[in-house]
């Protein structure tokens, strides 16, 4: 698949609020065109200029996205620790117990689910970066690939430990708070059908992020300056079942 078309679907796979943030590809594309079909030297370095201000015009914005999605994160991670803890002082003879860790872990499993599309956000963005300088320097002869990678990887929006934390502190969570207690395999199948019913929407778009990251990966066997990281995501339970499992149909 062309990543024209990769990128949009993935906004559309995302959530509503956050679609205006990705990276606006196709103008980059229709600039790259005018430089070069500029003839005279002035419209030509007119064109570039532009070219590179709308580049670093898209780092800001993804980096005042990111970070504001993370400080978002954060606090609601604290919150429902405190929830957690609140229901467990309160103990398993109150009332709606049960009831109330069921709304938590709905919750922890969409919380989980954004966290792993901001991920995607991330790599994605990353790479529409990578394909559109490689597009600059074959078309114009240029050498500024390199460089503007060098400073990308240095970005906010780029350096995703902290969410690959938080998203292992959520395992761990949903781990010790709510332990499976079937079987191996009736578990997978079990908590499969968990996620999708907590989830519903974050669920698939979840699924949609997780293949796609795998997929950007599987792009190329040669490391370089160019190259996505690995993915950080821990063995855990959720992850594995997202991964193994085939999509679970939700009208």
């Amino acid at each position: 698949m062309k990543f024209g078309k990769r990128l949009k679907h993935q906004i559309e796979q995302s959530l509503p609020g956050w679609r205006d943030y990705f990276l606006s590809y196709k103008e980059l594309k229709k600039l790259l065109r005018s430089i070069s079909s500029a003839s005279p030297p002035l419209e030509r370095g007119k064109a570039e200029a532009d070219f590179v201000y709308l580049l670093n015009d898209e780092i800001d914005k993804f980096n005042s996205f990111f970070v504001e999605q993370e400080e978002d994160f954060i606090i609601h991670h604290k919150e429902l620790q405190q929830r957690i803890q609140k229901v467990m002082e309160n103990g398993s003879d109150q009332k709606d117990y049960k009831e109330e860790l069921a709304k938590i872990r709905k919750d922890i499993v969409n919380f989980h689910g954004e966290m792993v599309l901001l991920m995607n956000y991330s790599n994605i963005n990353y790479t529409g970066l990578a394909k559109i300088l490689k597009k600059y320097d074959k078309r114009t002869g240029g050498v500024l690939r390199l460089p503007f990678i060098q400073k990308v990887l240095e970005q906010p929006f780029f350096t995703t430990d902290l969410i690959s934390k938080l998203i292992k502190e959520c395992e761990n969570t949903l781990d010790s708070v709510f332990p499976p207690s079937e079987s191996a395999a009736g578990t997978l199948r079990g908590e499969k059908e968990t996620l999708a019913l907590a989830g519903e929407g974050i669920f698939r778009n979840t699924l949609a992020a997780l293949l796609t990251m795998q997929e950007m990966r599987r792009g190329s066997s040669t490391l370089s300056h160019f190259s996505l990281p690995p993915l950080k995501f821990p063995d855990s339970d959720i992850i594995h079942t997202l991964q193994i499992l085939p999509p679970i149909q939700i009208p």
